[in-house]
């Protein structure tokens, strides 16, 4: 039986999970919308990453997670990994780009950059508060103007003058958008307009002070925008490279780094019916007050975290025996 190596990236927006063979080449992908509920999406990940790999005589030997939910789904999938989003984004990106030293990477509520030198990741920094400069806000924008987020990019490249969008933060391109609309310009000019003000944000926010040298690699699900990729190397004056599976680079760097993992036990897919719950429990042990998450794997606690000190765990002992 073949070994496989699956990589979980769960984010707010979107879950992403892919299985890897021993040649790091992708063999089961699924991206999906996380919906508020991180655990129900890994189970329906699963699901489906089980059907693509069934033909395959694959087993899963390892996993890994990253992602803001990275600890709780790396607990669920008893990972042998869990990882910060930049090294997993970076290990991923290198596995198919070794040479590049710029990454750009735009999610749905997050952005981030990564410098390279010489394979390893020398300076990072991730947006602010603002979503100016992610997927939400070309979204939001997109549904204003009665158009899918997906019809933004095609028809932003029809644009012979994009139209200037106040980029410094959400609320006042809102109220600018509206008013080139009611002025009188074209839709592709506006919507060319509102890639350049993603990329504008996002140079000066996450890319303040940043030395951005090629090869430039932008992933994350913005990457899919081909009117954003323009505005990029128009405002750059450099190719920006992009992977038909540069939204999956977070879960294949740590699918990656799986495979040197302390081995835990064996993977099994039928985790996604097993049922799992958190619960939030106040200490009161100590003037620190801390708030405990206990997780559960049907009536069994499998793991607690959030206190700062022993009179915590005790409490959690006392509390599920």
């Amino acid at each position: 039986m073949k070994k496989g190596y699956l990589g979980v990236d769960i984010g707010s927006i979107s879950t992403k999970g892919v299985i890897i063979d021993e040649d790091n080449q992708i063999v089961a992908q699924k991206y999906m919308w996380t919906e508020g509920n991180p655990i129900d999406a890994v189970k329906r990940m699963i699901r489906e990453l089980n059907k693509q790999v069934k033909p395959l005589d694959m087993r899963v030997a390892s996993v890994g997670t990253t992602g803001s939910a990275r600890k709780l789904i790396g607990v669920m999938l008893n990972a042998g990994i869990v990882k910060n989003e930049i090294t997993a984004h970076a290990i991923g990106t290198l596995s198919i780009f070794p040479e590049a030293s710029t990454i750009f990477e735009i999610g749905g509520q997050d952005s981030k950059i990564i410098l390279i030198d010489q394979g390893i990741v020398v300076d990072y920094a991730m947006n602010t508060l603002c979503a100016a400069g992610t997927g939400s806000f070309l979204t939001s924008q997109s549904k204003r103007m009665g158009l899918k987020v997906e019809e933004i990019g095609d028809l932003a490249l029809k644009s012979k003058k994009p139209t200037k969008i106040a980029a410094r933060c959400t609320v006042f391109a809102e109220s600018d958008l509206v008013h080139k609309v009611q002025t009188g310009h074209q839709r592709e000019d506006i919507v060319a307009g509102l890639c350049s003000a993603v990329v504008t944000n996002y140079l000066n926010n996450v890319g303040k002070g940043k030395t951005i040298k090629p090869p430039i690699v932008f992933q994350g699900g913005v990457s899919k925008n081909t009117g954003v990729i323009r505005a990029f190397e128009q405002e750059i004056g450099e190719e920006i490279h992009v992977d038909a599976n540069g939204h999956l680079m977070g879960a294949l760097g740590v699918a990656i780094l799986s495979k040197k993992a302390p081995p835990k036990k064996t993977f099994d897919f039928n985790i996604a019916d097993c049922e799992f719950e958190t619960k939030g429990i106040e200490c009161d042990q100590c003037a620190n007050h801390c708030e405990i998450i206990c997780f559960y794997k049907g009536k069994e606690l499998i793991d607690a975290w959030g206190n700062k000190c022993d009179q915590g765990a005790k409490l959690v002992h006392r509390t599920t025996h």
